[in-house]
């Protein structure tokens, strides 16, 4: 927990946009007010404009389940969330804003020998990489984390686990506000309950946007739509390789503090952790139907309220305070895209499946960095939307299907 005051910073509210921007970024979640800080902190970029539909971080960034890892199983992915996780770690001191970043540590759950295979090569690639994972036993396990019982219930007994031990959460919409208010005090424009119905073209290159308020002309634009991405990208023409799929959590009522880390299982595909109100957080995988709906359903709720009781049976004590879906975009090979489009003038940064809030950081510095300078960083480069024109995908499945 950082030293700060809980007083958020101020956020200047434009009364309307102006006519034209060097950049308007699309959607006013995480990515987006990120790249728009990143641009003004970083490259003195401040004409710029974030245009949201409703309010700041009222999709995917207010409705995550606020985890922040870098324990991914290959190197591309591992490298760039780590760079994330420590851009976190420095975000409170950087922005002056409270975001309630605390590191807790995850363990990965290992139930068969396959399992423990997959995480012990997890620790090898993740230590080769820059990234504290390391291997504990169920003896050590159990002394880390109480509550577990290690038969699970009988069916699903824990053979071992990974721990990296650098995991961490932090308040998803506080997120937002600091990288909102931080980009708002150099210059920047939000304009919230502002819907992009379209794109302006010039020729092949895009050249501003169509809103509920009139057309913005615009240098550069950037998608960091969440949900809808593939519609606001064929507006330029550009077809995604991405498919929208909901993504369900809850929380119970209040429990005494002592559940210190973040236990997940992907073969379970459930997790939880503690909130700092003491309500316990529970997530599961994505939705196999492709969807857009937020709303969550009785039969996951009961399928994940089951599996995670026989990992932790404190739980069964405990009632289900709130449900909620999101949606996500989840690219072909499970990785994100941050890169021009092939349409001048058009860029995206998408495909974060259940995986975007812990890379809001590192993925708004990148798309700052190729938005100023027309390259991409080192951190991003390996993402660009062309990977899969040259069958260079970056499948990590195994690292992306919760959380």
């Amino acid at each position: 927990m950082s030293a700060y005051t809980d007083t958020l910073p101020e956020i200047r509210w434009p009364d309307a946009p102006k006519s034209s921007y060097d950049v308007v970024i699309i959607g006013g979640g995480g990515h987006g007010l990120s790249t728009a800080y990143y641009l003004a902190t970083r490259h003195g970029i401040t004409n710029v404009a974030v245009l949201e539909a409703d309010y700041i971080a009222s999709g995917n960034t207010g409705r995550n389940t606020t985890i922040i890892r870098a324990n991914y199983g290959i190197p591309e992915a591992i490298h760039f969330y780590q760079h994330s996780l420590e851009l976190y770690q420095g975000l409170e001191a950087e922005t002056g804003a409270e975001i309630l970043f605390q590191t807790k540590g995850i363990f990965w759950v290992a139930h068969t020998e396959m399992a423990m295979r997959t995480e012990r090569a997890r620790c090898l690639m993740n230590t080769a990489c820059g990234a504290k994972t390391f291997m504990v036993g169920p003896a050590e396990l159990k002394e880390l984390v109480p509550q577990v019982d290690l038969t699970g219930g009988g069916r699903y007994p824990v053979l071992g686990a990974s721990h990296h031990i650098e995991g961490a959460t932090a308040r998803h919409d506080r997120v937002a506000w600091a990288f909102a208010a931080g980009a708002s005090r150099h210059g920047v424009e939000i304009h919230q309950h502002t819907p992009v119905t379209g794109l302006l073209r010039d020729g092949d290159r895009v050249v501003g946007v169509e809103t509920a308020r009139g057309p913005i002309a615009a240098g550069v634009v950037l998608s960091a739509v969440g949900g809808r991405v593939t519609a606001m990208a064929a507006k330029a023409g550009v077809r995604l390789p991405v498919r929208t799929h909901p993504l369900h959590a809850f929380v119970t009522d209040d429990y005494a503090q002592g559940f210190g880390p973040i236990l997940a299982s992907t073969e379970l595909a459930c997790y939880v952790s503690q909130t700092e109100r003491g309500q316990i957080l529970i997530g599961a995988e994505f939705d196999s139907q492709p969807s857009y709906s937020r709303q969550s359903s009785f039969a996951a709720l009961r399928s994940y309220s089951y599996k995670i009781t026989r990992l932790l049976p404190f739980l069964r004590d405990l009632r289900i305070l709130r449900t909620w879906a999101g949606i996500c975009d989840i690219s072909a090979d499970y990785s994100p895209i941050m890169s021009a489009t092939g349409v001048d003038g058009f860029l995206v940064t998408t495909g974060w499946g259940t995986w975007g809030f812990k890379a809001i950081p590192a993925g708004g510095e990148g798309m700052a960095e190729l938005i100023a300078t027309g390259r991409p960083s080192s951190f991003i480069a390996p993402f660009t939307l062309d990977r899969f024109r040259r069958d260079h995908v970056l499948a990590d499945q195994g690292s992306a299907g919760t959380r």
